[in-house]
């Protein structure tokens, strides 16, 4: 490789590179964050207790298989089928000129929102039933459970598979070069069109690939850190004495075993 040809690459076509990166990420941040909404409101749909018997039991049936349809579709379909058949295909059937754009964050925003739905009701199901019960011994109905008690919890442990999906957008907007969309894969692709330098011109799309999936990665284990907590705290109303650690944890358990025996 030529690495003259590299640096000359990104003399001529940094602005091309910037302006694809950040219609890429735009696209990926965007659509993530729509799909998160998505997910989290048909998890929540999709976890509603209802009675064995009574007239919501088969409306709620209707909407669960609706709903179950979307996500096996969604999840079962690659995204570059997805594009082709939804640019053009409102182009065909409803006569709908869509902005490129536009149906760039359409197609990621329902394709991640079909594995995010997923993803919350695991996070959902994972929490655990005596928190439910309590909700409902002081009066809560389920979406005053999901608000004030299980989504807190809930958005803090999917935060990890939420950042994945970021990732994995970021990468998978390269297949909307199908419908013309200008983000870094079809930029890299005209701009490798117009120097005959393919392998150069892809080269530099995948540091830039690289670069802000890594920094993305970085970015979000610290705030995993941070939505932990630390690993030590003190109780309220405690006294030095009481600081609570692993270490402490330790010993006082070790303490106990010794006082049984």
């Amino acid at each position: 490789m030529d690495f003259s040809w590299v640096i000359r690459i990104v003399e001529e076509n940094w602005r091309q590179f910037l302006s694809g990166s950040w219609t890429t990420l735009y696209i990926a941040l965007t659509g993530t964050i729509i799909g998160l909404g998505i997910g989290l409101l048909i998890g929540v749909i999709r976890t509603i207790p209802v009675a064995e018997s009574g007239w919501k039991k088969p409306g709620y049936k209707i909407v669960n298989f609706l709903l179950s349809c979307y996500i096996e579709i969604f999840r079962g379909t690659p995204m570059i089928v997805q594009s082709m058949v939804i640019y053009y295909g409102a182009a065909l059937a409803f006569n709908i000129d869509m902005n490129r754009i536009v149906a760039a964050l359409l197609i990621v925003s329902i394709n991640t929102g079909a594995y995010m739905s997923e993803i919350v009701r695991g996070g959902i199901i994972s929490i655990d039933k005596g928190q439910f019960e309590a909700a409902q011994a002081i009066g809560m109905n389920h979406l005053q459970t999901m608000r004030n008690v299980v989504m807190p919890q809930v958005i803090r442990n999917i935060l990890p598979a939420t950042g994945n999906e970021f990732v994995i957008n970021i990468k998978d907007t390269s297949v909307l070069n199908v419908i013309s969309v200008s983000e870094l894969f079809f930029t890299t692709k005209s701009i490798a069109g117009n120097n005959f330098r393919y392998f150069e011109s892809f080269f530099v799309a995948s540091l830039i690939y690289f670069v802000m999936t890594f920094t993305i990665t970085r970015i979000l284990r610290a705030l995993e850190r941070k939505m932990q907590g630390p690993d030590n705290y003190l109780m309220m109303g405690a006294g030095q004495d009481q600081l609570t650690t692993p270490e402490s944890l330790a010993v006082k358990k070790q303490a106990g075993r010794d006082r049984a025996n």
